[in-house]
């Protein structure tokens, strides 16, 4: 572990944290997209229907 500096001798440190952020963007979008897809998770249903109740007109 005393080493482990040594690594960014090898690596460029901008380009691995440019590398980490897109990594995380697209898996953030991933997961949002599954939750989306499925049912019970979709906030964006859920509120739809939760909103868009009408009162009845007589």
């Amino acid at each position: 572990m005393g080493k482990f500096y040594k690594i960014w001798l090898i690596f460029d440190p901008r380009r691995v944290f440019v590398a980490q952020g897109v990594f995380l963007f697209l898996l953030a979008a991933m997961i949002h997209l599954v939750l989306l897809s499925n049912p019970s998770y979709n906030w964006f249903d859920i509120a739809a229907a939760k909103y868009s109740r009408v009162a009845p007109t007589e």
